[in-house]
């Protein structure tokens, strides 16, 4: 059996993708302009803005979106009467957090054992350069059998709603006959997945007062108020003995019934620490794709080094909250706040202030589009079938999209599979993943055309 022409042009790429994924990880571009130069994001979208020019497509913009950000479109015409795929995926990308804990600079795409090390080489710089590969694949064989709508955000990882305000005052824009979303991940490095299920999230910034200002702990501490302390028993308040999440009002003990995460396979993929119990109750499946989860992700108080013998006047956190598909995030985000407030000791002021907020989304697995995926995910795997799987995070445009657009098939595939650690040091892209998925994306397109 001779090779499919798709892989071997795609292969025949796999090097000209390195050269430019190296490039695209180069730009610093964090949508925390506080954090990092708003000049590293312009760039990024310039240069993709710059590759949709070179790959033929039309109408390329950078949209000017409501939170301060660009994103990039662009249009490739198809054959006449050909349906319409939107290709979604996000140049920017989260912080390094401690570049000193990484094995190699953080913005330098470094080969190791395998894969290719570099902020936003899986999340979701490599996304942007699997589209790439798919439609260049196309293009040598036969030529893009679809209407090709390409979309870039700018600011997906800080979920400050700009390109969907944006969508939604241009719905003309984005739309389309179906929908792939990459920025994704298989279940693991080799088993063809698509998400079927995506958690939402809030954002709630919690303050807490409790004095005009810091005391000394000597002459004060066993009566006065202290904010950090009151803090503490708001933030245990959230979770139940075993760890599982407790906001007032708010169910989880949904079940999961598809693709299983087995205990030990969780534990090395999170890298848990040897004696170190899980949180929650259920299987992992449950706890991750089905059900609430509450995280604590900063708090403001003074740091060990440098400390005073102080009652603390004052403290911050800033809490995620997690919502399973069948949860709207508005009313968790309204029982968080809800939560807190009940929950602050000794008369404490406390203040809430949600920052950010997505809804969770469900995928139609039974539509025409999830058929050709399945179709083409079993070529580009031999041997392996296509499977389904959850996702913890969130993507709010997926649910935008789906308001906007009831018609379209929204499909959700990508690179970051446990071993990419993306959000964390050290995250890295497979590129046999991202050659496999760039053949079945390719193979999708030409076999959604056919259907």
């Amino acid at each position: 059996m001779s090779p499919d022409p798709i892989a071997e042009t795609v292969a025949s790429l796999m090097p000209q993708a390195k050269a430019e994924l190296t490039e695209l990880v180069a730009f610093k571009s964090v949508a925390d302009f506080e954090q990092f130069p708003k000049s590293e994001s312009e760039a990024a979208a310039n240069w993709v803005a710059d590759a949709l020019r070179t790959e033929g497509f039309e109408d390329v913009a950078l949209l000017d979106t409501p939170d301060g950000t660009q994103s990039v479109y662009g249009f490739l015409p198809g054959p006449a009467g050909a349906p319409t795929v939107l290709l979604y995926a996000h140049y920017d990308v989260q912080p390094p957090l401690d570049e000193a804990a990484w094995a190699s600079p953080p913005f330098e795409l470094t080969e190791r054992d395998g894969r290719w090390y570099g902020r936003g080489s899986a999340d979701c710089k490599g996304g942007v350069i699997m589209h790439l590969l798919a439609l260049r694949a196309l293009k040598a064989n036969g030529g893009v059998p679809v209407n090709v709508k390409v979309i870039a955000e700018g600011s997906e990882e800080q979920g400050t709603g700009g390109l969907e305000r944006y969508a939604e005052e241009h719905p003309e824009l984005l739309t389309a006959d179906t929908i792939v979303i990459g920025d994704a991940g298989n279940f693991r490095v080799g088993t063809p997945t698509v998400t079927s299920t995506l958690r939402g999230m809030t954002l709630v910034r919690v303050s807490v007062d409790t004095l005009e200002g810091n005391l000394h702990s000597g002459q004060f501490g066993g009566a006065a108020p202290d904010a950090l302390a009151a803090l503490v028993r708001v933030l245990d308040s959230l979770r139940a003995e075993d760890g599982s999440t407790t906001v007032d009002g708010l169910t989880g003990d949904a079940d999961w019934d598809g693709l299983q995460y087995e205990e030990a396979a969780f534990r090395k993929d999170a890298k848990v620490l040897d004696g170190v119990e899980l949180i929650g109750g259920g299987t992992v499946a449950d706890r991750i794709w089905a059900r609430p989860a509450v995280t604590v992700l900063g708090i403001d108080c003074p740091p060990v080094v440098g400390a005073t013998p102080s009652v603390q006047a004052g403290a911050r956190a800033l809490i995620s909250l997690r919502v399973p598909p069948g949860v709207d995030a508005v009313e968790a985000t309204k029982l968080l706040q809800a939560h807190v407030e009940a929950h602050t000791p000794w008369g404490a002021r406390v203040r809430t202030e949600q920052i950010g907020q997505g809804q969770p989304f469900r995928a139609d697995t039974a539509s025409p589009a999830y058929a050709a995926m399945a179709e083409a995910m079993g070529e580009a795997y031999p041997g392996e079938e296509m499977q389904y799987a959850g996702q913890g995070g969130s993507i709010p445009l997926c649910n935008t999209l789906a308001s906007l657009y009831p018609q379209a098939e929204i499909l959700l595939i990508g690179l970051s599979e446990p071993e990419a650690q993306i959000h964390a040091v050290n995250e890295s892209v497979s590129p046999e993943e991202l050659e496999r998925l760039s053949v079945a994306e390719a193979l999708f397109l030409r076999k959604y055309a056919a259907r």
